[in-house]
């Protein structure tokens, strides 16, 4: 798995994902081309130093997270262009992607952000700054015709353009095709302390290690999907949902459709993936396989969307771990396994259509199996006419009498599984660190961080002016709006502040 695998559902989340296909800008419209970079005509503040100089920050990773970070030191740094002889920063920004991109594998058509365009890369933290998704419409010649939509919430195709041309400012210091492969201590004898990291990459484009230096890195790789080892088998018709728009297509030529296709998971992506097979591969049947008795309305009720303030991070870092534990777990249908009501209306709409076209359910073309499990997955002979046999526990009729399960067979030419992501790609980035890891009484092998996203090290192992900043795999300590995009702008200046007090 590359470090830089990003990935939770785009709906809310901060991740990136990678693709052979990015939407560009043509005149004031969108179209769908394989184009690099756009270098915006307003580049920022920032300058590329040689490799070789010692930097004050390096950012591994460069998807949302390290965008905002980008954004808000240059709406720091804008107010003190002036002042004869400052130093710029020296910045870089290290990406695996060989563009920016964000959740390309799933821009289906007609999926919506889930988050106001408020909370975009600067607004919350400040209004009149040129990043603000207000001003990229305005650029676009678009600001009018959005207003006219009446709604709070761009299309994910939109919104994803939005940060494109945001990154388009940040050209000069940002390194593609690159992936980080270790972050260690540059220099490390015994009894002094830690001044700065070298981190280790590999250049695609270069074809050639690079070692860069830096006071601070932040670590914002996002999470990358995450397959359950039963359905984890190697065969390229077992895909992850995060893949689906950039990769199910390319499987099956146009004469030789999917036959059937299973969608494994109770959520948005499930439901989005689900929801686009049929407009897709209009003679494919689909299965969407749920755990629960039905799918469940996430709830974005004023009252419980303030989770999701930025300054709610405060009093959810300061609370008991115990605490803090159960509050996730209640609030977790604001996000995980739960499914955006417009969209609950329209399958069910579809599924009531099919009750008025067929005499038996299992003739519609989609169905939805509540009460299954996935419990493992067989590739089936060439010669067969499917790929893969599912293998499925449905406990739909367990009763005081009937107390096992039944062992159910589907067979599917693809499975599409939307099963979340893991967020502990930093733990492999910094093994080489592991020896300045503070002991603890409860250690479970983990980082901790402190309020501002920095590491904790052991007491006098590191300088109080460098250290690591984990974004996005801080859940646990900084609640739920950590992996998504609701707080970027907000903790992208508090990150800006810990770093070079700055903003």
């Amino acid at each position: 798995m590359a470090p830089h695998a990003t990935s939770t559902s785009p709906n809310r989340a901060d991740t990136r994902l990678a693709t052979t296909d990015h939407d560009v800008y043509s005149g004031s419209s969108i179209t769908n081309n394989n184009h690099d970079n756009i270098r915006t005509s307003d580049p920022s503040s920032l300058t590329r130093y040689p490799d070789d100089e010692a930097h004050d920050m390096i950012c591994v990773g460069f998807g949302p997270a390290s965008l905002a970070i980008a954004v808000a030191l240059q709406d720091a740094l804008e107010p003190l262009s002036t002042q004869p002889g400052r130093a710029k920063p020296k910045v870089r920004f290290l990406e695996r992607q060989p563009h920016f991109a964000w959740h390309a594998g799933m821009m289906l058509p007609g999926a919506k952000m889930q988050i106001s365009f408020i909370k975009d890369l600067a607004t919350l933290r400040n209004p009149r700054s040129k990043f603000t998704f207000m001003n990229y419409l305005h650029e676009k010649r678009r600001l009018v015709s959005f207003t006219n939509l009446g709604t709070f919430l761009p299309e994910r195709m939109e919104y994803e353009d939005y940060m494109r041309w945001c990154a388009g400012h940040f050209e000069d210091v940002v390194d593609y095709d690159t992936t980080v492969t270790s972050i260690k201590p540059a220099k490390l004898s015994t009894g002094t302390k830690v001044e700065c990291f070298q981190v280790e990459s590999w250049n695609r484009r270069r074809e050639e290690f690079i070692l860069l230096r830096a006071r601070h890195v932040v670590i914002a790789v996002g999470g990358r999907p995450n397959i359950p080892k039963c359905l984890s088998i190697d065969s390229p018709r077992v895909i992850h949902s995060s893949t689906y728009a950039t990769q199910a297509s390319n499987m099956f030529s146009p004469d030789s459709p999917p036959k059937s296709i299973a969608v494994i998971g109770g959520g948005q992506s499930a439901a989005e993936v689900f929801h686009n097979i049929h407009s897709r591969f209009p003679s494919s049947k689909s299965y969407l396989i749920v755990r629960d008795s039905a799918l469940r309305p996430s709830d974005d009720s004023p009252f419980v969307n303030e989770i999701f303030d930025p300054e709610k991070v405060d009093s959810i870092y300061a609370q008991d771990s115990a605490v803090r534990a159960n509050s996730l777990a209640a609030d977790k249908a604001t996000n995980y396994g739960v499914v955006r009501l417009e969209l609950l209306e329209k399958l069910y709409a579809e599924q009531y259509s099919y009750r008025l076209q067929y005499e038996r359910e299992t003739d519609w073309p989609q169905q939805i199996l509540t009460h299954r499990n996935a419990t493992g997955i067989t590739a089936l002979p060439a010669a067969g006419s499917h790929a893969l046999r599912l293998h499925l526990s449905n406990t739909k009729q367990l009763t005081n009498e009937q107390t096992t399960p039944k062992d159910e067979a589907l067979d599917v030419d693809l499975v599409v599984v939307a099963s979340g992501y893991a967020r502990d790609a930093h733990t492999g980035l910094m093994r080489g660190l592991e020896h300045l890891m503070p002991e603890r009484e409860d250690a479970d092998g983990s980082w901790k961080v402190c309020r501002n996203y920095a590491v904790q090290f052991k007491k006098d192992s590191v300088r109080d002016n460098a250290g690591i900043w984990l974004q996005g795999s801080n859940e646990n300590t900084h609640g739920l709006s950590d992996t998504l995009l609701s707080i970027l702008a907000t903790r992208g200046g508090e990150v800006v502040q810990s770093i070079f007090g700055l903003g």
